[in-house]
Order: C-alpha cells, then sequence, then structure tokens
C-alpha cells in the first residue's frame, strides 16, 4: 500500500459514521450486510448510509455486490491488513525504536 492510498482509507474511517459502517460489517464477516440492516441498525437514513458507503467504496474498504433486489456490503478486510502491515511497515519498523508498536502490558 502506497502513503496516498492509506491516506484516503484513513479519511474514510475518520468519520463516526463511516467508521460506525465499517465495524458493523466487518461483524457480520464474509457474508456482509444489505444496505436495509445498515440502515436499521445504525439509525442511518437510507440517502446518508448511501453516501458514507460510496466514501468507503472509493477508498476501497468496502465492496458490494447485488442479490436480486438487495445490494449486500461487505468489508474488505485484504484492504484492512494492508492498512494494517503499512502502518507496520512505515512506522514501526525503524531500527531506533524497534520497541515502538510491541503489544503493551495492560494495567490490572
Amino acid at each position: 500500500m502506497d502513503i496516498s492510498s492509506a491516506l484516503t482509507a484513513f479519511n474514510a474511517l475518520s468519520q463516526e459514521t463511516r467508521l460506525g459502517i465499517f465495524r458493523l460489517l466487518v461483524e457480520h464477516g464474509r457474508e456482509g450486510a444489505a444496505a436495509g440492516v445498515l440502515s436499521n441498525t445504525l439509525g442511518i437514513p437510507h440517502n446518508t448510509l448511501s453516501f458514507h458507503l460510496s466514501h468507503l467504496n472509493q477508498a476501497g474498504l468496502v465492496s458490494s455486490q447485488r442479490d436480486g433486489r438487495r445490494i449486500i456490503y461487505k468489508a474488505n478486510l485484504d484492504a484492512v491488513q494492508s492498512l494494517a502491515g503499512f502502518l507496520m511497515d512505515n512506522c514501526c519498523s525503524r531500527e531506533s525504536s524497534p520497541s515502538a508498536c510491541k503489544p503493551r502490558k495492560k494495567k490490572k
């Protein structure tokens, strides 16, 4: 993933509604969810949902597939893995701070 693609993805996910949509699609897994399910679950009007899904689609984070009269939306998990890989490769691989991205122990 290049920096331009990463910025586009981060921009798409930096908005609360879009992040909520994306998280819900991740929860639905590989089966995805119809627009009506997303709209009802999140309490988002259909036109607002469509606007945000378009942004996520343009960022490569969501795909859609027609199923009869419905459109099923799915999170593009490969894109998310590429984005996480971009962060790890480009932000955490510096020799001066190899421990910067190691998981921290949780406080009890």
